[in-house]
């Protein structure tokens, strides 16, 4: 796919200094020269510094945690652009996926937003037996329920958006419960939401999603639920 300047990458990074080179790398080999803002929570490596050598925009968050970064990151969003492409600074997602699912939203204009699924492309047993995967179905189970859209992965980090949907959201969330926030604004919005299976590569560089962070996903999944 030729360099598209109707898409902006937003990946929001925090100590990555391991992932950030070769997931910005993988995105300009995928789509040309997209527009790459890179959110940065303060990071005590390299990764700024990465970031900035792979030819991204770089700029510090205001506070702490995922949503806050995210929150940065809408505000920055160029008006010229229709996609936003969400993804990790880990080297976790693989970009091959991002031209179909900007495609899908071209074709599909009641979609909002198309997501990475990585339980359905993903098949290791290894992965599936894991803390990570159970926790992740269960939180799913609970977010289908109380949220009405059946997603198998709705809190997967890579997500393809319509910028106008974007521009719109108010960020409350700070931490990682910050995609089941966007599902339900999608969905406010009056859009539907659209998954894809992807693959999911091991991360590179320390995991930073505990337990704790489950705790806030599932507060996230009840308050939304009560708006």
């Amino acid at each position: 796919m030729q360099g598209n300047s109707l898409t902006q990458v937003i990946i929001a990074a925090l100590n990555e200094e391991e992932g950030i080179g070769p997931t910005i790398a993988e995105l300009i080999d995928i789509l040309g020269s997209p527009h790459v803002l890179i959110v940065d929570g303060r990071s005590t490596d390299q990764t700024v510094e990465w970031a900035k050598k792979m030819g991204a925009e770089t700029v510090l968050q205001d506070g702490l945690g995922k949503g806050d970064a995210i929150a940065k990151a809408v505000a920055k969003i160029d008006q010229t652009v229709d996609y936003v492409v969400l993804t990790d600074a880990d080297y976790t997602y693989p970009a091959q996926y991002i031209p179909e699912m900007i495609r899908i939203l071209e074709k599909t204009p009641d979609v909002g937003m198309v997501c990475g699924n990585r339980f359905n492309g993903y098949q290791e047993k290894t992965f599936q037996s894991s803390i990570f995967y159970l926790g992740n179905r269960f939180i799913a189970f609970i977010h289908n329920i109380l949220n009405g859209v059946a997603l198998n992965d709705p809190l997967t980090g890579l997500r393809v958006v319509r910028a106008g949907i974007l521009r719109k959201w108010k960020v409350k969330s700070k931490g990682f419960d910050v995609e089941v926030e966007l599902n339900h604004h999608v969905e406010r919005e009056g859009f539907g939401i659209v998954e894809v299976p992807i693959s999911y590569r091991e991360r590179l560089g320390q995991k930073k999603l505990g337990i704790k962070n489950g705790a806030e996903i599932l507060k996230r999944i009840m308050l939304e639920t009560t708006y």
